[in-house]
């Protein structure tokens, strides 16, 4: 995991050095997450099936997630980040205590498998995208603290695409964007049933392969923007902002869709909320706009440890191959070794044999006066 800092007024130039590296995954890194309320903690998951917990402030991991037997294929927080939920590809939906490791609860989803996984802010529900066992893609609501039966389950279409989940707190807005559309669909969420309320759905011909969100503060609220996207456009070679914006004509400030929001001061330091406290985020208003109150310094720590020690064991430890590609690929490296070795050590022997002829040559030398 490399950590990068933007300079103040965005990238001028390319960026070729990090300004920290993180060693700790034995396999290839599939997801990072920052901390919702907490400052300097990130959560990356590998292809090792754990989820290490860094804590930037030592460059080290400080806790390490050992409860998924396959790959993790997506992490939710929900709003104070005392929970983790997780999609693996064993066909899981696992509610953990991020700190302890401990699985809180647990859904084996064969009728529903599951790709991704969105905490619905403060509601102590899920949402899960994934295919039904007829191969059509769907999405279901699941209460966070009873996971043995979906509260509901709705069928999109039949396309193969990944479902994209993006939810808004503070208009209670669920987004969904499938992986080669074009279209995104928007529903609102209540409390009571049917839960999920369908709206309407943005359409363009580009199909897009991934979707990035902009922070609540980034927002035009003068045209009353909810929501903006960045779409991104293989084909073309772009990346194409997507507005969602409230039509009204008043151009006071619309209070009933910018309640206060998170902002972007930490809520906990590192130490805080490792020893178990849990805070709310911090909430700003939008109404006077983005203001930059304070400038967080990051220091990269300087560490030397060639060892990374979490729980009693060494991750950087050479772990066995799980897949027969794995064991080819390993039987390869091992066989260029061995080649590398056996020629070093054939030029060795030659160097050895020159030396003692050298040697030999000087006792036979006769004694100069």
């Amino acid at each position: 995991v490399r950590i990068w800092e933007i300079p103040e007024g965005g990238l001028k130039r390319n960026m070729t050095e990090a300004v920290l590296e993180l060693y700790g995954h034995s396999r290839r890194v599939g997801l990072v997450e920052w901390h919702p309320t907490t400052n300097n903690i990130l959560f990356s998951a590998g292809y090792d099936y754990k989820v290490l917990i860094w804590n930037l402030d030592i460059g080290e991991p400080v806790k390490m997630i050992d409860c998924h037997t396959d790959v993790i294929l997506c992490m939710s927080f929900n709003t104070d980040g005392s929970l983790l939920a997780t999609t693996c590809k064993d066909k899981k939906l696992r509610v953990v205590e991020p700190r302890s490791g401990r699985v809180l609860q647990e859904a084996s989803c064969k009728n529903h498998r599951v790709n991704r996984v969105v905490f619905l802010g403060s509601t102590k529900r899920l949402l899960t995208t994934g295919v039904s066992r007829w191969n059509t893609r769907q999405i279901a609501l699941w209460d966070q603290e009873d996971l043995a039966m979906p509260l509901i389950e709705e069928e999109i279409d039949g396309l193969s695409g990944l479902l994209f989940p993006f939810y808004d707190a503070d208009t209670h807005m669920l987004y969904l964007a499938g992986k080669g559309d074009g279209n995104i669909r928007y529903y609102e969420i209540g409390s009571e049933k049917p839960y999920l309320s369908y709206l309407m759905e943005f359409r363009s011909p580009a199909p897009q392969k991934g979707l990035g969100v902009m922070p609540k503060h980034g927002l035009d609220v003068s045209a009353c923007e909810v929501f903006r996207f960045y779409k991104l456009i293989t084909l073309k070679g772009l990346i194409e902002p997507i507005s969602m914006i409230v039509p009204r004509r008043s151009e006071t400030y619309q209070e009933d869709i910018y309640p206060m929001t998170p902002g972007t001061e930490p809520a906990l330091t590192p130490d805080e909320w490792l020893s178990g406290v849990n805070r709310d985020p911090i909430l700003m208003s939008l109404k006077e706009g983005y203001k930059k109150t304070s400038k967080i310094v990051f220091k990269a720590p300087v560490r030397e440890k060639k060892s990374v020690v979490v729980n009693g064991i060494d991750l950087l430890e050479n772990v066995p191959p799980r897949t027969e590609n794995e064991l080819l690929r390993m039987f390869f490296r091992q066989q260029d070794e061995i080649r590398r070795l056996k020629e070093e050590l054939s030029q060795k022997d030659i160097r050895i044999r020159q030396l003692q002829l050298e040697l030999k040559n000087l006792k036979n030398c006769p004694k100069n006066n």
